[in-house]
């Protein structure tokens, strides 16, 4: 039996969604700004970071050591409108995915206390 979320949707599905993901990232005005290096080696982090954040083999500890998100994120502008955006993003690239609704829902609910772990300036 397949528990975990990373086990049920494999890494062809993570791929899918972490690309609709940047898809999305980089034409919404108030996330596009904040993604200024190399996007394969951005979607590479992802991947690697939602394998182990959906309950699958630690690919990012081994790649980068322990994630720390809130820190490697502090050099970027994180306001609640930011977070906001950045939680529609996902939500439209997990809706984009060939799953059952309870499944979407299940994955999207993950994200809600990172996006609001991960605000490090007040709304202007």
């Amino acid at each position: 039996m397949m528990n975990t979320i990373y086990e049920r949707l494999g890494d062809t599905l993570l791929m899918q969604l972490i690309d609709e993901f940047y898809k999305n990232i980089l034409a919404n005005p108030v996330t596009s700004p904040l993604f200024k290096t190399d996007m394969e080696i951005v979607k590479k982090k992802q991947f690697y970071f939602l394998t182990q954040f959906f309950g699958g083999p630690l690919r990012y500890v081994e790649a980068y050591g322990h994630p720390m998100m809130r820190a490697r994120h502090m050099p970027h502008h994180i306001d609640e409108e930011a977070a906001v955006q950045w939680l529609s993003c996902m939500n439209q690239a997990i809706d984009s995915l060939p799953i059952n609704e309870d499944f979407k829902a299940e994955i999207f609910n993950r994200f809600p206390p990172v996006a609001a772990h991960m605000i490090n300036q007040p709304s202007l």
